[in-house]
């Protein structure tokens, strides 16, 4: 979530099903061509506040967040969308887990578990060393069913309760540890394939950074793994939510729209929408529809590749 970058709005929600063809595709070279787009831009509801956190859960339902109506919907797979709840604690970043249990980042201050069939809360964590987080934002949650998340600046209380902008693992067990503290406004965050990279994309910075895993919530030195595009020279891009494909490509949302960059850290091409995507994922039939939530709307992109889904056994190289 970039909030400096979007005004929220208190909107009267539509939540009838809007198909719109846009003419809007892709900007890109022949590397992209195998993964799409495979087909127009489509709009799929509007009418929020702001929204982030997209979520697939593998049975044809996506899960997504309005910040500042404090509510999660639910897209079902005949174009119903319906509200999961209304007192989400400003949730941002949503995960289905293995499990099946919607696992949601609260800008509040927490990072929570959601029964999907009774929609009951509950906490996995809410602090580090004795103070709350700031205001958890985005998330991933690795083979050993731990969650590594983002803990920026946005929404959260001044002073800040933890003195830094960081990264956190919050263990199977509930142990939390901070693994990343000197980045600016880290945001989006992936795992690769194979589990062995974390990826951070931090707000206040064009340039994605990767951190090898040395073990569960322990990571090595980082290393800048791409630099982004930005409208202008300035070094802000806007980085925010991503996902990843099958064959490990990441889908960054930026100012531009979605940037897809390789596991190698190259620059393969850009999704343009009609408006600044805050997160991305991938679901619908096969897993080859790229969703992206987008201000005050859900869109929707048919592709040729599929999503990668966390939780499994990691990819091999």
């Amino acid at each position: 979530m970039i909030p400096h970058s979007a005004t929220w709005l208190s909107t009267t929600l539509v939540f009838a099903v809007i198909i719109i063809l846009t003419p809007l595709a892709a900007v890109a070279d022949d590397s992209l061509s195998e993964l799409g787009p495979a087909g127009p831009v489509e709009k799929v509801a509007d009418g929020f506040g702001f929204v982030e956190g997209p979520a697939d859960d593998g049975q044809g339902n996506l899960y997504f967040t309005d910040i500042p109506n404090t509510r999660i919907h639910r897209l079902a797979a005949d174009g119903t969308v319906t509200v999961f709840t209304d007192e989400s604690r400003h949730a941002n970043g949503l995960m289905v887990t293995p499990s099946g249990r919607l696992r949601a980042c609260e800008m509040d201050g927490a990072l929570v578990d959601w029964n999907i069939d009774t929609a009951e809360r509950h906490v996995l964590a809410d602090s580090y060393d004795g103070a709350r987080f700031n205001a958890c934002n985005d998330l991933v949650i690795d083979s050993h069913r731990g969650t590594y998340l983002t803990d920026p600046h946005y929404n959260a209380p001044r002073p800040l309760p933890q003195t830094v902008r960081g990264v956190y693992y919050v263990a199977a067990d509930g142990a939390v540890t901070r693994v990343v503290e000197d980045l600016p406004a880290p945001n989006g965050i992936l795992l690769s394939l194979d589990e062995k990279t974390l990826y951070v994309a931090p707000t206040e910075s064009a340039v994605v950074r990767a951190y090898p895993i040395e073990s569960p919530g322990k990571l090595g030195p980082g290393r800048d793994h791409c630099q982004l595009r930005t409208r202008t020279r300035r070094e802000i891009a806007g980085c925010d939510g991503c996902t990843l494909d099958v064959r490990g490509n990441l889908y960054i949302t930026t100012e531009l729209g979605i940037q897809i960059v390789s596991a190698a850290g190259e620059w393969l091409g850009l999704i343009e929408l009609p408006e600044q995507p805050a997160n991305c994922t991938f679901g619908g039939p096969e897993g080859k529809t790229l969703y992206a939530t987008a201000r005050t709307s859900l869109y929707a992109v048919p592709m040729h590749v599929a999503g990668h889904r966390y939780g499994g056994k990691p990819a091999a190289n």
